[in-house]
């Protein structure tokens, strides 16, 4: 199994970006860390310092290309880069009865889907000469259909699986892994704002465990909970106008994306 000692995480400073942080924080360890909440990046990069890794901080946000560029090139740098995992996302759904979700489905497609490529396209030149390297991608198990209450957010983590799954064959030559994780509902700021039933949430602390596990394998995909990732995937199977029936019977998210 691979072992990482550098590895840097966008949305570090909560939820599965957090759980991670502190998952791979050890002695030896250099953590490169990015979030858009000051004060929770650094309570996240004490707790990780406490268990004896390096950690460096950055509050960037995932659009700005030019910015996150040069952050991560020095970076690399200093230390280069085992593991990169494009964490960052928001959230959002249809949930209000008027249209005021529309103003947010752009924003959604630019952190989701732009904001992964920003972040895992400039490592990867300098990846290539070491003939080294694993690029994690998180998606999700909303990426297998279109979930009517959730159009941007199921589209966007569509986009960042398919483009993961594809990429991790053109990388393979170079002795780069892909891997993109597909989670269900975890606990976590994002789901926190959900006002509805949420099948099998699961701890952020056990998630992480489980991501890391698959990324240490080099695993292609990383679905869970089996029993969700099973729905989704079948669903997914299904002819679109009888899958899109079913999934419009289920709760829209809330219409402000969570972080």
């Amino acid at each position: 199994m691979k072992q990482f000692r550098t590895v840097l995480i966008t949305g570090a400073s909560s939820g599965i970006g957090a759980a991670l942080a502190q998952y791979y924080a050890g002695g030896g360890i250099t953590l490169y860390l990015t979030g858009r909440d000051e004060e929770r990046l650094t309570a996240v990069a004490d707790l990780c310092r406490l268990r004896g890794a390096r950690v460096e901080t950055c509050l960037i946000d995932v659009r700005d290309q030019v910015a996150l560029t040069q952050w991560l090139g020095e970076a690399d740098e200093r230390s280069p880069i085992d593991l990169v995992i494009a964490n960052a996302g928001i959230s959002g759904g249809t949930g209000d009865q008027d249209l005021s979700w529309l103003a947010g489905e752009r924003a959604i497609f630019e952190v989701n889907l732009m904001g992964t490529l920003n972040t895992i396209l400039p490592l990867i030149p300098r990846m290539i000469p070491r003939r080294q390297g694993q690029i994690a991608l998180v998606s999700s198990l909303a990426s297998f259909n279109g979930w009517p209450g959730a159009p941007a957010y199921s589209a966007s983590k569509a986009g960042v699986r398919m483009y993961g799954e594809a990429l991790r064959g053109s990388l393979a030559r170079y002795g780069i892994g892909v891997s993109v994780i597909c989670p269900g509902f975890i606990n976590s700021p994002m789901t926190a704002v959900n006002g509805y039933r949420m099948p099998l949430l699961m701890p952020v602390d056990r998630a992480a465990q489980i991501m890391a596990l698959g990324l240490s394998k080099n695993k292609a995909r990383i679905t869970f909970p089996w029993p969700t990732a099973l729905v989704s995937m079948t669903l997914g199977l299904l002819p679109p106008a009888f899958a899109a029936f079913l999934l419009a019977l289920l709760p829209a998210k809330p219409v402000l994306p969570g972080d």
